[in-house]
């Protein structure tokens, strides 16, 4: 995204500052307590984004509900997405893997052992199984071991019940959605807001379920287009941890997608089953990027690769991915904010309990303060008030 003088992205029109000034509004009524705030910062928002438009439209800096307002509810449900978009979330995102019989369903791992009550279903324990998921051995349960059905009879729980001890009050109320139920809780939704609900969604360890005979991207954009989110307007991301997937449903459909890099030195799991050799130091090259930018709208890269941190787990010099991405026409959405003292850089911790949450919004603003044009965070209501914030400045 090109910047102004100031440092800013430069205005997009009265429909931009019309949502930026309800996305405001809307966190302030929230954090106050006041539903006739938020009221009416929703229908603000739902005039200003009625007309169809282009992923660059959307507020600045982005908020991504990850996994849902995970931070709250358990995450993947429709619990988790619906408290999200009620919070404000610009955006809510969801993790495909597919069931035995080929249906996509919403989960951060195919690993269903610590999100759903199945470790307790005696009529399952046959099912326990050891994987080698990407080069890493887990034993479990896994979705691919499913049918859609038996998966239903399923219900979701907190999967880090240590960390998130209140949200273990909301096991057991939801079942795993599948993808299809989503899209259309994101339809009915739009239309009682009068505004699009924009996705983001992962495919997960693609290469590997292709082995299975279960690829996702095929079935993804048979549901992208079933629902009319196939087009280089629809308000909906794809992304992936493996570069041939976004390539693949590039082919397939137009709906922008987005490249996902973890650690500088790691590699793709599709560029090791491939034997390319090159890490994602490679890829957030000048070159790498001018590659990604062939087939993917953005980027998706840790916040490690935005500002590195040292070795006292303090934050260091922010990197030049930003300017270079930007200057190759990618956006960036990086992952992922949290509030709690374990996940923030060490000078923004508070106090010595590692559940407790300490100075996310000096956090935000720092990841804010690069030019990053979005962010993943479990907690969107701090993260929406921080980007208000941002922006003031």
């Amino acid at each position: 995204m090109p910047k102004s003088s100031s440092g800013q992205p430069p205005a997009a029109g009265a429909p931009r500052r019309a949502l930026l000034g309800a996305t405001v509004a809307s966190a302030a009524g929230l954090a106050l307590g006041l539903p006739q705030a938020a009221q009416a910062a929703g229908t603000a928002e739902a005039a200003a984004r009625k007309r169809p438009g282009s992923f660059r439209d959307l507020p600045y800096p982005t908020v991504i509900a990850h996994r849902g307002a995970s931070g709250y509810r358990p995450e993947h449900t429709l619990g988790a997405y619906q408290l999200a978009l009620d919070m404000g979330a610009h955006i809510v995102e969801q993790d495909l893997v597919p069931t035995k019989d080929g249906h996509l369903v919403c989960r951060h791992e195919n690993d269903i052992t610590g999100t759903t009550d199945v470790a307790d279903r005696p009529e399952f324990a046959g099912r326990k199984a050891t994987k080698s998921i990407d080069g890493v051995k887990l034993t479990g349960w896994f979705t691919e071991d499913f049918t859609l059905a038996e998966l239903k009879t399923l219900r979701a729980t907190e999967r880090i019940p240590g960390t998130r001890q209140h949200n273990t009050l909301y096991d057991g109320r939801w079942s795993v959605p599948t993808f299809e139920e989503v899209l259309r809780w994101a339809d009915r939704a739009g239309k009682e807001r009068g505004a699009p609900v924009w996705l983001h969604v992962e495919t997960k360890h693609p290469t590997y379920f292709r082995s299975l005979g279960l690829g996702l991207e095929e079935p993804l954009a048979r549901l992208l287009r079933k629902y009319r989110r196939d087009r280089a307007t629809s308000p909906l991301f794809v992304q992936s941890f493996e570069p041939t997937s976004i390539e693949k449903l590039h082919r397939l459909v137009a709906t922008p997608g987005v490249v996902l890099l973890s650690g500088a030195n790691t590699r793709p799991w599709d560029f090791v089953d491939s034997g390319d050799p090159r890490t994602v130091a490679d890829l957030i090259t000048p070159a790498g990027l001018k590659e990604i930018a062939r087939y993917a709208k953005g980027i998706g890269p840790t916040l490690d690769l935005v500002i590195p941190r040292r070795a006292d787990g303090s934050l260091g010099t922010p990197s030049t991915l930003v300017a270079d991405a930007h200057a190759k026409g990618l956006i960036l959405h990086p992952y992922t904010m949290r509030n709690e003292n374990q996940f923030l850089p060490a000078e923004f911790r508070r106090g010595t309990d590692p559940n407790a949450y300490g100075d996310a919004f000096g956090a935000f603003r720092a990841y804010f303060e690069t030019g990053i044009d979005g962010i993943f965070s479990d907690q969107c209501d701090t993260a929406l008030l921080a980007a208000a914030e941002h922006r003031r400045r």
